[in-house]
């Protein structure tokens, strides 16, 4: 894991912030309307899971921090030492510790109250206990200050550390403050590190990439080291100490000859012996920068002892550079980047991987038969063979592809004989040589060679499918043909057709007129008045005739008609006797709804003619009494009733209600913006 892994971590709320959202989460996501009038269990499960999802979202919240957080021991070496020296391991831990333990009090709060909720005999007691749950789970979290605090800023911190992956092929670049470093990394990277002529420009790690030989490298430039006891170093020294320590890089140790950077030549020498422990298993490049002031043969020699007792330890190589003029940087680079690869190879190659490797592979190698000592064979043929330097004018010599070429037309004319061995066997010929094509093939006959070959499918060509009498039926068709156009068969050109494709389409045009044909009737027919249903009736007599012409006997049927006619005719004639009787009663007064015509065949006419002549629809009879004055004295009685009921009515129609027993009660608001609990969507349209 780098530290790019440990950026993802989510913002860690203060306390206070804490509650807020925890308790408005509750307030959201549960009910809030209670009554006393409920049933007991209904209130108890109600403020039960109030409890339960203030705990589920208390649990939620720390162990989202708990999980994110990293586990310092499960990190590698570096990352926790360099942790360590940034945040104190011990109050890093102990304030993850007191996270969980206020989570696992929340816990037990929780269910101790959900227990003596099961238990409570009111809705006021329930209520009691569910805040004096929720109130104590509050003190718990406002307990968490310092630590929720301290984890925000360890949270801040570790987003500002630069990308380091500890696993890398990593350049290291360490030495006193003010002696070069910063400005080498800004040469070979990308990156862009504030360079300053005092001490300790550089207060934290800064890594830089560059690519050699198509890999990615990081460059690390640490802070400047003084030599002082590890005790008394500082956080800013400690992180360059954490990096030596542990990162598998390639150390480039800066040592400034001219002494500009404050330290002399003898402090910088003992710096890096007190330092020369960390350098195990690394390989070292000692770096003389600001040659362009003072290179290596202008020390003194005292001065030059001590550099060249470190250039003559082990494993340690040298070079020597100038930032400010670029003289040797490119080289610098380039050689600690081959040292390490080197170094890597080197690693792998001692360890046991390599080993197991090795020894699961088994190389054969044949054994003597006895210790006769044979010499490879080569034929005298070959040996004694005369070997001619190919000359375009000698006669004798081999044809090429390009003599033939030339011989039958040159470029654009000739063409290449594919049935040639030379295609056949190209890969193998070394040179553009072919023989004559009578050569190509060994065939009884040398005539053959050219022949068309006949293409070959399912294990037959094309001569399996050829008939031997096909000549004669040919000139049979022929013959039939002939008759045919004699005849005049051909004459008219309306129905003759190439082929049969010709035929369909012609057949397919001729569906798709008809179809436009129908189309164009039914649009035609679309807003005609359909025939009455009558009109497709028959008379007695008509259905009779067809009857007996099919061969039936209509009698039953002409019976039947007689009687239901014989029926009607009595029916009518007693409603007419009726309706006499009501007349004279009433006054004998004369209307024109008094008429009643008869057709002649025994049925009442449907229409009758009024005073003016003209034919109005007949009215049924008229009811004996009218239902609108029941219950009323006269008519004046019954409109001065009819006035009271409308007044009455008259609040009703104006608030729209639908009659007595009416009581909704229009909202003036929309009741999905105005009512109900806020979810947890947009809350803009409020």
């Amino acid at each position: 894991m780098s530290t790019s892994g440990l950026k993802a971590i989510a913002p860690v709320p203060t306390a206070t912030d804490f509650l807020d959202i925890v308790l408005s989460k509750t307030q959201r996501k549960t009910p809030t309307v209670i009554h006393k009038n409920f049933k007991i269990s209904r209130i108890r499960n109600f403020y039960m899971r109030k409890v339960k999802f203030t705990q589920d979202s208390f649990d939620e919240k720390l162990g989202a921090i708990l999980t994110e957080f990293p586990m310092l021991d499960d990190l590698h070496p570096f990352l926790s030492s360099l942790m360590n020296v940034l945040y104190d391991k011990n109050h890093y831990k102990l304030a993850l510790g007191q996270l969980r333990t206020a989570r696992h009090l929340i816990d037990q709060v929780a269910k101790d109250y959900v227990r003596l909720l099961k238990f409570g005999d009111s809705l006021y007691r329930c209520k009691q206990l569910k805040r004096a749950a929720l109130g104590r789970m509050a003190t718990i979290m406002r307990r968490q200050k310092d630590p929720l605090s301290y984890l925000e800023q360890v949270r801040q911190h570790i987003s500002r550390l630069p990308s380091i992956d500890p696993t890398t092929r990593t350049l290291l670049i360490c030495g006193y403050p003010n002696v070069g470093k910063s400005s080498f990394i800004n040469k070979v990277t990308r990156a862009d590190v504030d360079v300053q002529p005092y001490a300790f420009t550089t207060k934290s790690l800064f890594v830089g990439h560059l690519d050699y030989k198509y890999l990615r490298w990081q460059v690390i430039d640490t802070p400047g080291i003084l030599d002082h006891p590890l005790e008394e170093m500082n956080t800013i020294e400690m992180q360059s100490i954490t990096a030596l320590a542990h990162l598998k890089a390639c150390v480039l140790y800066f040592m400034d000859l001219s002494e500009q950077c404050g330290y002399s030549v003898e402090a910088q020498c003992k710096l890096f012996h007190s330092i020369k422990p960390l350098f195990q298993s690394k390989p070292v490049m000692l770096v003389l920068n600001k040659i362009d002031i003072t290179r290596l043969d202008d020390l003194p020699p005292s001065s030059r002892a001590l550099v060249d007792e470190i250039i003559n330890t082990p494993g340690v190589s040298h070079i020597q550079v100038s930032c400010y003029s670029e003289e040797g940087v490119m080289d610098l680079k380039n050689a600690a980047c081959d040292m390490l690869l080197a170094h890597r190879v080197e690693n792998k190659m001692k360890g046991s991987k390599i080993n197991g490797i090795v020894g699961r592979i088994h190389v054969a190698v044949p054994k003597k038969r006895d210790d006769v000592e044979r010499e490879a064979f080569i034929p005298d043929v070959v040996k004694n063979r005369e070997r001619k330097k190919w000359d375009k004018d000698d006669p004798e010599r081999v044809r090429l592809e390009r003599d033939i070429e030339a011989e039958e037309g040159g470029a654009g004319v000739y063409n290449i004989n594919l049935k040639s061995k030379f295609f056949d066997s190209l890969p193998l010929l070394p040179s553009l040589i072919t023989d004559l094509p009578s050569e190509n093939y060994m065939l009884a006959n040398p005539e053959w060679n050219m022949d068309i070959m006949p293409e070959i499918m399912d294990g037959k060509n094309v001569a399996d499918f050829i008939d031997p009498d096909i000549a004669e039926k040919l000139e049979a068709l022929e013959r039939e043909e002939e008759k045919l156009q004699a005849e005049g068969f051909y004459d008219s050109d309306e129905d003759i057709f190439d082929s049969d494709d010709e035929r369909d389409a012609v057949e397919a045009q001729a569906r798709v007129v008809g179809q436009q044909a129908t189309a164009a009737s039914k649009k035609a027919r679309k807003n005609r008045a359909p025939l009455p249903r009558t009109a497709g009736l028959r008379t007695l007599s008509e259905l009779t005739t067809s009857m007996t012409a099919a061969g039936l006997d209509p009698s039953r049927i002409q019976e039947r008609a007689e009687m239901l006619a014989k029926v009607r005719n009595a029916q009518n004639k007693r409603k007419r006797d009726e309706m006499d009787v009501d007349e004279e009663e009433e006054g004998g007064e004369e209307s024109w709804m008094d008429v009643d015509e008869d057709d002649g065949d025994g049925t009442p006419n449907k229409r009758a003619k009024g005073e003016s002549g003209a034919v109005v629809l007949k009215n049924r009879r008229e009811p004996k009494t009218d239902r609108r004055l029941a219950g009323m004295r006269d008519q004046a009685q019954a409109s001065k009733a009819t006035k009271l009921r409308n007044f009455g009515q008259r609040e009703r129609n104006f608030q729209a209600k639908a009659g007595e027993g009416d009581r909704h009660i229009h909202v003036k608001m929309p009741k999905h913006l105005f009512s109900g609990k806020r979810k947890g969507g947009k809350t803009d349209r409020r």
